[in-house]
């Protein structure tokens, strides 16, 4: 199975491909178009902020790539950052408008005693039909590092959710996007069952 997963100047592309080639993929990082048009699934990683995000992409002329992958349907992964890229828009940095594949924003956590980022392990509850958790338990933990959260305008395109200090969306499938909140690259078995799910299972 080809995964390309694609360079837009933010996040930690490293850990991402070696987790992904340990579970039996072949892994091609890249940001230019052709190739990731070619690719049978992408992933989307990255981590920092929404506006870095999104000004990356466009810089690589890779807004309209990823609106193409949607509409072939081709199965897309977005991780942390990535997966908040998929929504309507986001509040971080001021109003920015996201890639829209998911209706909904992205917010920052209230103010309360929890300390903001989120940094560390959570459990999910999650939807055990999803093909993207077969062999998962419900309650696992996997590991997060993130200052805003994703709230999808339909609660079916939740499919794992989470609390910290207000319960949010971990996971999210829509058709053929996929997003975890979490870094499943850092998230030891559990994390290694999700990516390998996504190369085997998605569609």
């Amino acid at each position: 199975m080809k995964i390309v997963m694609i360079d837009y100047g933010v996040g930690n592309l490293r850990s991402v491909h070696k987790a992904l080639a340990s579970v039996g993929a072949e892994v091609v990082q890249s940001d230019d178009p052709e190739t990731i048009l070619a690719g049978e699934k992408v992933v989307l990683p990255g981590v920092g902020a929404f506006k870095d995000g999104m000004r990356g992409l466009q810089a690589r002329h890779l807004i309209d790539v990823l609106d193409i992958i949607a509409a072939r349907r081709t199965p897309l992964l977005g991780i942390c950052l990535g997966m908040q890229l998929f929504f309507s828009s986001s509040s971080e940095m001021g109003e920015t408008k996201g890639l829209g594949f998911v209706g909904g924003k992205v917010l920052p956590f209230p103010e309360n005693e929890l300390k903001v980022p989120q940094t560390g392990w959570n459990q999910l509850q999650i939807d055990p039909s999803q093909p993207l958790f077969n062999g998962m338990q419900d309650k696992s933990h996997v590991y997060f590092n993130h200052g805003y959260y994703c709230e999808p305008a339909d609660p079916s395109d939740a499919i794992a959710r989470t609390d910290y200090g207000v319960a949010f969306a971990a996971s999210i499938h829509r058709g053929s996007i996929y997003g975890v909140q979490f870094h499943p690259e850092k998230s030891q078995d559990v994390g290694l069952q999700i990516l390998k799910n996504f190369v085997e299972e998605c569609l």
